[in-house]
């Protein structure tokens, strides 16, 4: 079994999102191919976002540093650390409201 330290690779990524012209860097924790499951560490320095995108599919964020907002249509979500967000099954975007780092859990196949 491997272990992994969420904090430090939260702060790892929102470091590399600072440093980037992008304002954002991720890592995939779990997932590939050959698994039904997806993790990845996003993160994004303050007042960039990921742009509107479509769903994954059946998905989560949980804050794991920093405020975010989650914006679908009208709707809008704010998590801050510790917070847990289901993503809704269209388009979103996320924001970050300061430099943040989520955790971002897709079930990459139907079931």
């Amino acid at each position: 079994m491997e272990s992994r330290s969420l904090t430090t690779l939260a702060a790892e990524q929102v470091e590399a999102a600072r440093a980037a012209s992008s304002g954002r860097a991720a890592v995939t924790v779990h997932g590939g191919q050959e698994h039904d499951l997806r993790q990845t560490v996003i993160a994004l320095a303050a007042g960039r976002s990921l742009g509107e995108h479509d769903a994954p599919g059946e998905a989560t964020l949980q804050v794991l540093s920093g405020e975010v907002r989650l914006h679908a249509g009208e709707e809008t979500w704010a998590g801050a650390e510790g917070d847990y967000l289901l993503i809704p099954p269209h388009r979103h975007d996320l924001e970050a409201v300061t430099d943040a780092a989520v955790l971002l859990t897709v079930a990459t196949r139907a079931g």
